[in-house]
């Protein structure tokens, strides 16, 4: 079941991030704010495919959820990066830089060692509410303190909106873990679970924020934060909450440690090292530039 799970959660990745790509090059290219962006991409054929490629990315996703751990599945999710960035980079008419391509690297290996090393417990697939309760207080901290980072002007909204996604989606995918496991039992403990009608609202809630993060900002500025931000907080929800454990004894914990500060080190590069560069033509010209590098900054 463990290389089910596996699998599942890469197929996931690579769905989402097509998804990304599509929704942030559409996002990006239109002036509109707030409910105006909706309306716009509501529009928009090719928003709607990467919509679509994203819930079938999130029904894969569950899938994997249900046979393997969220300290396994989560994690893995990172490799959307992997795939987003040069299939960003090629879709926009840019170069990915040789930095970028070196952190991305690194964060693929700093993943397959956490992964190894880590060898987690699956936990358990239900806890009652008061379990939850300090942990999502937590999380809802977070989402406000990116909210706040996402007032400044530049990057910082991008920023911003990025760490709220990852976040939301983080709890999302704990949340999907026990409303997958409530669904073998039937619809009506589904339907009067607290766990399915959050499920709702804080899924709604990230897809929105994260529709407002690209449209802030390039694939390069937004999605590392947030790709990295679910799975962390997946995994500590899976921890604090849902009782995985990583089962991990003298070198290995020095293994994990290294891997995740190398992931979050590697994550913040990306950010930085992804600049779009326009690609060049023939004969000296330059191509014109992207829409994700010539929108108005909202």
């Amino acid at each position: 079941m463990t290389w089910l799970a596996v699998g599942l959660a890469l197929v996931a990745a690579l769905l989402f991030a097509i998804a990304a790509v599509a929704q942030q090059h559409e996002a990006s290219a239109t002036g509109e704010r707030g409910l105006r962006l909706f309306l716009s991409l509501l529009r928009n054929p090719r928003w709607w495919a990467g919509t679509v490629t994203d819930n079938v990315g999130y029904l894969v996703q569950a899938a994997a959820l249900g046979v393997g751990s969220l300290l396994l599945v989560q994690p893995l999710l990172v490799t959307m990066l992997l795939f987003a960035l040069p299939l960003g980079a090629r879709y926009a008419g840019r170069r990915v830089t040789r930095a970028t391509v070196w952190w991305a690297g690194a964060l693929a290996v700093s993943l397959g060692v956490f992964l190894v090393a880590g060898n987690a417990d699956p936990g358990v697939d239900n806890a009652p509410f008061r379990d939850w309760t300090v942990s999502l207080a937590v999380c809802a901290a977070v989402v406000v303190a990116g909210f706040a980072i996402a007032a400044r002007p530049g990057r910082g909204r991008a920023l911003g909106l990025a760490m709220v996604t990852g976040v939301l989606f983080g709890v999302v995918s704990a949340l999907t873990k026990t409303v997958t496991d409530q669904l073998a039992d039937g619809v009506g403990p589904l339907l009067t679970s607290w766990e399915t009608y959050a499920l709702a609202a804080v899924g709604i809630s990230g897809f929105a924020a994260q529709q407002f993060a690209y449209q802030a900002g390039s694939l390069e500025v937004s999605f590392p934060a947030a790709t990295v931000l679910e799975p962390v907080t997946a995994a500590l929800l899976g921890l604090a909450v849902l009782q995985e454990r990583i089962r991990a004894d003298g070198g290995e914990w020095l293994l994990i440690g290294v891997s995740v500060l190398v992931m979050v080190v590697a994550t913040a590069a990306l950010a930085r090292a992804g600049v779009p560069t326009p690609t060049t033509g023939t004969a000296g010209d330059t191509a014109a530039p992207s829409p994700t590098t010539a929108v108005p900054r909202t």
